[in-house]
């Protein structure tokens, strides 16, 4: 299984080394990486909680995950999403797709992040200079998942 959810942070080269050492069967690594923005529209974040139940995310990424190497010939997925409290700059999520040729890499990997955004159980508080509040979905997070028809 390759994914993990945590509180630590994660080094995107060190996590791509480990998956591409010794490998000759790979000819494409995408990555994602999303990281804690400083601002939403005019609104300056100070930092955001990222709040969730460990088991439950732990389930939902691996069928994500599952999914997306039904769907391409992947060579290997990792996808690394922390939680607790993270400021501007910090990392957020990993997803790195490995593949015989790019095309598979790139849009597993977008297939993902698309599907983590809308079913991966997180829930995002934004502390902010007016107090702060919950984010709520958006709906072209569920627009973008929705494009690749499949089960939610």
């Amino acid at each position: 299984m390759a994914v993990r959810v945590q509180r630590e942070d994660f080094d995107l080269g060190a996590e791509v080394k480990r998956l591409t050492a010794g490998r000759v069967d790979v000819g494409a690594v995408a990555t994602f990486t999303g990281l804690c923005r400083g601002a939403t529209g005019d609104e300056r974040i100070g930092a955001m909680t990222l709040e969730t139940y460990e088991a439950m995310a732990l389930a939902e990424l691996s069928r994500i995950e599952a999914e997306a190497r039904v769907r391409w010939p992947l060579q290997d997925v990792l996808v690394v999403h922390r939680y607790g409290r993270l400021e501007p700059g910090d990392n957020i999520v990993l997803v790195v797709a490995l593949s015989e040729h790019r095309q598979a890499a790139f849009a597993a990997a977008e297939f993902l992040m698309d599907f983590l955004k809308t079913n991966a159980p997180f829930w995002k508080f934004e502390e902010t200079g007016a107090g702060g509040g919950w984010v709520d979905a958006k709906a072209a997070d569920d627009a973008a998942a929705d494009r690749w028809n499949a089960p939610r």
